[in-house]
């Protein structure tokens, strides 16, 4: 298969030097539970209703129990690990046909008119909608898998189908390489105090060889912009890593929400604020952000890479129900504990 995206200027990312892999899968679940009973909510009205959210809350699948459950993020991920552990590989018509088969919860408009198609008989490579949505972004961690220790074109060969496949569109590939990249560096050698710039320099690395020069326009009055991806992480997300301003502040002036010019500026800023004390990154994404789920999975996923499974509080755990479905309590630990000893390697130190 032979993509129309230019790669061929995207660097090797280095291969992982533990099995820090557990924690970016079990981050994306976490952060996706914490945040989605309270998900598309302005932080300020959030906040009016809820305080400062810190713990899974009562939810209305669960008879109102405070327990983790998914939503499409954790449920669109996994469903992409059961593809690679059956198949080996990334194969773009089985994640999309088993999307399909999903009864997802709140899925995206990306995501529903791509399932659409393929009902309707489009092959993969037609279902894909023109959106710069953020629904294959939040769902790409699992492609790293078949592509430890090492990497090579076929990592960005596997990014881009798995993307487009929902969401054929330039900004959509740009973002789901930017962060590819991002989580190969930062389980393998990001520095210990990994805060600061630093996120958005490895991003950048990575995102900014794809893009062509397409300009976006930001949806909020705040903030006059036109440009890439990677123009707006420099113009306005580096100065606001730097401290300048409020978390919430500077994820309200361009708007949280599920449109990438949002969703990659405001977890990239989490990061390069927060990375080192993970449990304050969560809460922050989950409190301060608007499609709070999407942005807290995306952030989970980087923090489990950097700091693996220790870097989420042991209540976040233990009260994940681990589901994919309705009632398929501990499903994702068996996936992920599966994964680990698919693609893991043994000679990985502890995390």
């Amino acid at each position: 298969m032979e993509t129309a995206y230019d790669i061929d200027d995207v660097p090797f990312p280095p291969g992982p030097s533990n099995e820090r892999l557990r924690g970016m899968l079990l981050g994306v679940a976490i952060g996706d539970a914490l945040g989605n009973p309270t998900e598309s909510l302005n932080p300020a009205q959030r906040r009016e209703e809820h305080g400062e959210l810190q713990d899974y809350i009562p939810h209305p699948r669960s008879d109102d129990d405070e327990t983790g459950l998914p939503s499409e993020e954790t449920q669109l991920t996994f469903r992409t690990i059961e593809s690679l552990l059956e198949l080996g590989h990334i194969d773009p018509e089985d994640l999309i046909e088993r999307f399909s088969e999903e009864t997802l919860f709140a899925p995206g408009h990306g995501v529903e008119r791509a399932i659409e198609a393929h009902q309707y008989g489009a092959s993969w490579q037609d279902t894909g909608e023109p959106s710069a949505g953020n629904g294959a972004l939040m769902r790409i961690a699992p492609v790293t898998l078949p592509h430890l220790p090492t990497s090579g074109r076929q990592l960005w060969e596997d990014v881009v189908f798995s993307t487009i496949i929902t969401h054929r569109d330039e900004m959509a590939v740009v973002a789901s390489i930017g962060f590819t990249g991002l989580l190969f560096e930062t389980f393998g050698e990001a520095p210990e105090d990994a805060i600061g710039e630093w996120w958005i320099d490895e991003f950048v690395k990575y995102a900014r060889p794809v893009e062509t020069g397409r300009e976006y326009p930001t949806r909020s009055p705040e903030i006059s912009f036109q440009g890439t991806l990677c123009d707006l992480l420099d113009s306005h997300v580096r100065r606001a890593a730097d401290g300048f301003i409020s978390i919430v502040d500077a994820c309200d002036s361009w708007y949280s929400g599920a449109y990438l010019l949002e969703t990659v500026p405001s977890a990239l800023l989490i990061l390069a604020r927060c990375a080192n004390d993970p449990e304050k990154a969560l809460i922050r994404a989950v409190n301060d952000t608007r499609d709070n789920d999407s942005i807290a999975s995306i952030v989970g996923a980087a923090l489990g890479a950097l700091h693996g499974p220790s870097a989420f509080p042991d209540r976040w755990i233990d009260n994940l129900t681990g589901r994919l479905g309705e009632d398929d309590d501990g499903h994702i630990f068996e996936l992920i504990d599966t994964a680990v000893e698919r693609f893991g390697l043994s000679q990985h130190r502890d995390v």
